[in-house]
């Protein structure tokens, strides 16, 4: 039995040991998709040489040409499009396989951590675990909240399963992440505190400014961007929780930063507070679903559709009445969405 491909002549006995490791195809896809051994390499993480010498060990050993140097993006050969449709058909199995183990595991696990933000923590944990609960009942699931670099270095270190942080790792060959929301930062005064027909940039100059602590996450990040807008505030005041940035807000009749999240946890301030588009460019926080990769099967893409259905419901009607000018600004995220 024999085969031919660009005039070579290939026998059964040379199909005995061509690399098709899941490896190589899936570096062959990522050339085929990226157009570039370039583009390739940097989506895979890797060496440019290292991708090279890979494609060109698998044409080696096919005995075929895969790509169409000569034309960019790289296009494929007739040889290159029949390995793609086989590649695809080969690891579209293997990840099922490997969901339905994970799936299989799973229902044996001794115990599933969850660890929510904060911000969150109240508007949709309850629901999360008893969800988690009704999948896996022999299960014991904990829950736990905090700042989202704690958070994020609780699953780094694998002191947790699943968490919901504003601060993603970045490996995404180690992390799977789902965006889940998207919480603008807006001005918050006292009432009465800015006149909305004058200039109110201008007229922050004579309020005290309340701070985020920058031991928090969203301090720190708040400060790195008045020094990108190169605004400084007239104020010396910071603290670690909202309800008191709020309460001294309007304690002093100043005002500060924050975003709808952190109103949208602290009913009271809801009342007590106006709520204003920020006077310089603005900044956003995005909310995600991380777990480590390929560790608990379709089980956190599943878990961000509850998260942002729960969002959805809970969150978006109430920071509307809050402010009407955040609709479109402040939303429930989709894997893929853009800012």
């Amino acid at each position: 039995m024999a085969g031919h491909d660009n005039g070579r002549r290939i026998s059964a006995r040379d199909y005995s040991a061509v690399d098709l490791s899941l490896r190589a195809l899936r570096i062959f896809l990522a050339v085929e998709e990226a157009g570039s051994i370039v583009a390739a390499a940097e989506r895979l993480g890797t060496s440019k040489s290292s991708v090279s010498q890979r494609i060109s060990s698998l044409e080696q050993s096919l005995g075929s040409v895969l790509f169409d140097r000569a034309s960019r993006p790289l296009g494929l050969t007739p040889a290159g499009s029949v390995l793609r449709r086989h590649a695809h058909q080969i690891l579209n199995a293997v990840s099922g396989a490997r969901v339905e183990l994970m799936e299989l595991n799973l229902s044996a696990l001794p115990e599933l951590r969850l660890a929510i933000i904060d911000d969150l923590d109240a508007s949709i944990t309850p629901e999360l675990v008893e969800h988690l609960a009704g999948l896996y009942p022999q299960c014991l699931i904990t829950a736990s909240s905090g700042l989202s670099d704690e958070l994020t270095h609780r699953i780094a270190e694998r002191g947790a399963d699943i968490v919901v942080t504003a601060e993603p790792p970045g490996d995404p060959r180690v992390f799977e992440v789902h965006r889940l929301l998207r919480d603008p930062f807006v001005l918050v005064c006292a009432k009465g505190a800015l006149a909305p027909e004058r200039d109110i940039r201008a007229q922050l100059d004579d309020l005290t400014f309340v701070r985020y602590s920058t031991a928090m996450p969203i301090g720190r990040g708040i400060e790195q961007h008045l020094r990108r807008v190169q605004v400084s505030p007239n104020g010396k005041l910071a603290f670690d929780a909202s309800r008191s940035v709020f309460a001294m807000v309007e304690k002093c009749g100043g005002w500060a930063i924050t975003t709808p999240l952190c109103l949208l946890d602290s009913p009271r301030a809801r009342d007590s507070l106006e709520v204003h588009p920020l006077p310089f460019a603005g900044m956003v926080r995005t909310i995600h679903l991380v777990a480590r990769r390929d560790e608990l099967g379709e089980l956190p893409a599943k878990l961000a559709v509850l998260a942002r259905q729960l969002l959805a419901e809970r969150l978006t009607l109430p920071a509307l009445a809050i402010a009407p000018w955040l609709k479109g600004g402040f939303r429930v995220e989709y894997d893929g969405a853009m800012d």
